[in-house]
């Protein structure tokens, strides 16, 4: 998915940057044409890469506690690619995404573990509840959250989320192809959020 080297600062920093003017939870807008689900997954033991844009979200991030930031966040299916026409028609399927009667997939947050020093940036995760195919079941991920290269290290209008982690398809009734594809797919999201005027 998207490489973290064009980060400037990670929220380690964020943290100590925020003002009174962030006392409360900031809500975020997220920018849609720069945010999307990467996921992969193995054919006969071959990856495959598939991409999904993110629909809607809920975002407020409190700068002054990390921990207390929350999100929820929607993605279409029916928009669900890959990059061979058969496996899209196949992840599209009534056995795997069942996309015509669950066209949306749903991540809340329920909980943000922070790194040792209260960092983001070092070993932080989210909890949250994950909603396929009508089945709602917890996910943990990896988090980063981070600012544009360049900005200056008070202009906190726009952040980057990075969350990377993997699931069981089976958990969420997915269960087509058994045969070809593994049960196991990574998940790599990245989200570009804007504060709300």
């Amino acid at each position: 998915m998207i490489k973290l080297t064009r980060r400037a600062v990670t929220a380690g920093g964020l943290a100590s940057l925020a003002t009174a003017a962030f006392a409360a939870p900031q809500p975020y807008d997220l920018l849609t044409d720069r945010s999307s689900v990467t996921f992969t997954f193995l054919i006969s033991g071959t990856a495959q890469t598939g991409r999904v844009p993110l629909s809607t979200a809920d975002i407020r991030v409190d700068l002054r506690n990390l921990a207390r930031s929350t999100a929820r966040v929607t993605a279409d299916v029916r928009r669900a690619r890959t990059g061979f026409a058969p496996v899209t028609q196949a992840l599209l399927s009534p056995s795997v995404l069942d996309a015509k009667t669950h066209p949306t997939v749903l991540f809340s947050s329920t909980g943000i573990t922070l790194g040792a020093r209260g960092r983001i940036s070092e070993g932080a995760r989210i909890d949250g509840d994950l909603t396929l195919r009508g089945t709602t079941a917890p996910i943990r991920l990896d988090a980063v959250l981070s600012r544009p290269a360049g900005s200056a290290p008070d202009d906190l209008r726009e952040l980057y989320i990075d969350l990377t982690g993997s699931l069981a398809r089976t958990n969420w009734g997915a269960n087509g192809y058994p045969d070809l594809v593994d049960d196991e797919v990574r998940i790599d999201i990245h989200a570009e959020i804007r504060a709300r005027a």
